[in-house]
């Protein structure tokens, strides 16, 4: 991709298939993955898969268990997949149980499902907001607490990668929701770190800037379709002048629960070009949020 001043931007990273660490860094190993069934924790799986480790995924959907598992198995790993509402503490704690069954107890987690949309704050209803937050935030310490617990009681290491994102740190307007949720992920992310240091696990962010993928809610993708064209109408947008490619954010992720990675903890690490900070030298007219996503003048109900 190249600008009109001939810009060339980030180049783009090696093809699919490429591996950034060691072939069998994962050996023996077994990853949990929370949403691996589809779209960004999928092509995180998948790249753990290449690297040698035994995949399980983590759904409520079993269209999308089923998607993950094919995913899997086309690259040639071994795959167990797990019904379970990370809302649930004994559902998440059953989904353990199936996992040590098939492969032992994971080294790996992945906290990745999620649960978001947009709305203005105004026409949030209190179930929308709980259900957001409780997916998001309380599922992400109930499946991490289950997991450290197990590694505690065992005396070994372990890995926890939380992925989250940029509004964390900005703000998310359109999602107040979401963006208070993943504020808290990011805080487990360093409070963990902390308190399981000791006992041999890391944990650490993954933040995703804009991956386009086939998974993409509607609402998304016609957000983004509307606010600039087509998807491949972004990349002019980015400070890297390109989006990111799906691979490049599971290397990332592979790479911060190796062995490579044994002394990082605590960080949150942002796989986005450098769009979230980009920032430009006069503000733009200000849109509402409603306005935006064309919902017309806030009304009280009777």
């Amino acid at each position: 991709m190249s600008s009109e001043s001939g810009t060339p931007g980030l180049p783009a990273p090696p093809p699919t298939g490429t591996s950034a660490l060691p072939a069998g860094t994962y050996d023996g190993d077994t990853v949990f993955v929370t949403g691996g069934g589809t779209g960004l924790g999928k092509a995180i799986a998948i790249e753990f898969a290449r690297l040698g480790a035994s995949i399980v995924v983590a759904s409520r959907s079993s269209d999308h268990l089923a998607a993950g598992r094919a995913a899997i198995e086309a690259v040639g790993a071994e795959v167990e997949v797990v019904e379970c509402d990370i809302r649930d503490a004994e559902a998440v704690g059953a989904a353990f149980d199936a996992a040590e069954d098939r492969f032992g107890l994971p080294r790996v987690l992945v906290n990745n499902a999620a649960a978001n949309f947009p709305s203005p704050a105004e026409d949030l209803s209190p179930n929308a907001w709980r259900t957001v937050v409780d997916i998001t935030l309380n599922g992400t310490f109930l499946v991490s607490r289950e997991f450290a617990r197990r590694h505690l009681a065992a005396g070994s290491p372990a890995s926890i990668v939380n992925v989250g994102a940029s509004y964390a740190w900005t703000g998310g307007p359109g999602f107040a929701h979401s963006a208070a949720a993943k504020a808290g992920v990011k805080n487990l992310v360093e409070t963990l770190a902390v308190e399981w240091g000791p006992f041999g696990i890391q944990v650490n962010g993954l933040v995703p800037g804009l991956f386009p993928h086939e998974d993409m809610t509607d609402d998304i993708r016609e957000g983004l379709e509307q606010a600039g064209g087509p998807m491949d109408g972004h990349a002019d947008r980015q400070p890297a002048l390109r989006v990111g490619e799906r691979r490049e954010l599971g290397w990332a992720a592979t790479f911060l629960a190796s062995p490579y990675a044994r002394f990082i903890s605590g960080h949150t690490l942002v796989v986005d070009g450098a769009n979230w900070q980009r920032r430009t030298l006069a503000n733009p007219p200000i849109t509402t949020v409603r306005d935006q996503l064309g919902r017309g003048a806030f009304l009280l109900e009777d």
